[in-house]
Parts: C-alpha cells; sequence; structure tokens
C-alpha cells in the first residue's frame, strides 16, 4: 500500500470531521498539515492551488483534490476526495435523524448558536494564513487590502478583482 496515499486518508479524513461550516474552517490546519507536517509542497504553492480552487465552479473543496492531485497524481486526487466527503456524509447520515429529532431542544439550540462564532473564527484564520502566505512585498500586501475593502465596502462581483489580478499577472505587473 503506498503510505503516501494513506497519509493522504488519514489527514483528509480527520479534516473532513472538522470540517463545520464548509471546507474554509480547515484551511489552516490543511495547510499546517500539507505544508509543515508532511512538507509535500510549500506554503506558496498551497496558496496557489486554493486559489485556482476558488476560481474554478464547484464546490470550494475542490482544492482536496488539488493537493491530491499534486502529491500522487490521479489516485491521490480520488483519495483526498474520498477522504474530506465520506467520513463527514457517514457521520452526517448518522446523525441528522436525531439532530432533526431534537430540533427544539435546548441542548441543540445551544450548540448550533455556538457553531456560527467559532465558525467566523476559522474561517478568519484561513484568510490571515493565506494573506501571511501571499503578502510577500508591498505590491501584494497593496492588493490584498484593496481586494478586501472592495469585497467588505461594494457589491462588485468578486470575479472582478480576480480577473483584474489575473490580468495584472499575465502583464508581468507583479513580477
Amino acid at each position: 500500500m503506498n503510505p503516501t496515499l494513506v497519509s493522504l486518508a488519514l489527514i483528509y479524513g480527520q479534516l473532513s470531521l472538522l470540517a463545520f461550516g464548509g471546507g474554509n474552517t480547515i484551511l489552516p490546519d490543511m495547510q499546517r498539515q500539507v505544508v509543515e507536517v508532511q512538507q509535500w509542497m510549500s506554503a506558496r504553492e498551497f496558496a496557489a492551488l486554493y486559489a485556482l480552487a476558488q476560481a474554478a465552479p464547484g464546490p470550494n473543496m475542490i482544492v482536496c483534490s488539488l493537493i491530491g492531485w499534486r502529491v500522487a497524481g490521479l489516485s491521490g486526487a480520488v483519495v483526498a476526495m474520498l477522504g474530506i466527503c465520506v467520513p463527514s456524509g457517514i457521520l452526517t447520515y448518522c446523525v441528522s435523524a436525531a439532530w432533526l429529532r431534537f430540533r427544539d431542544a435546548q441542548w441543540r439550540i445551544i450548540v448550533q448558536a455556538a457553531i456560527t462564532p467559532v465558525t467566523a473564527g476559522l474561517v478568519m484564520a484561513a484568510a490571515v494564513i493565506l494573506c501571511q502566505t501571499t503578502a510577500i512585498g508591498v505590491p501584494y500586501v497593496m492588493l490584498s487590502a484593496l481586494t478586501a475593502g472592495l469585497a467588505l465596502g461594494t457589491k462588485l462581483h468578486p470575479l472582478i478583482p480576480l480577473g483584474a489580478a489575473a490580468t495584472l499577472g499575465a502583464l508581468g505587473v507583479f513580477g
């Protein structure tokens, strides 16, 4: 058995069970596992794969398959996607009947309310990690700040700053 595929399955299987609020909540730990622990790629490579996954249509967990592909080819992509989807899918199936049955229980209301700020904190941690990785010079910091300002302060479609950044990159503006 390929040890890299086993590692991918174990890492993504564990992350799958922690992904409350979506895939972006596990991004900091995914980056830590892939970059720091396993040393399969650099932080910049990880950020580039994440950006590519975000630009592609479909679920934001495409990044798992891209990382799996980068680490172990097609079999790595399949193992990573199965690892991120199957454990949480099984857990959701097993727990959903009880979760629905206790929808008016006080403990469930408290748990559901508590998950929201934790999810927001985890998404913010992911943003900080990506900014630390990609803001490697003043132009990049300015581009990150401008994009964040546009996202927070306007109703501008996210593809517009993404397309503008891609155009600037293709023109060699950011070296």
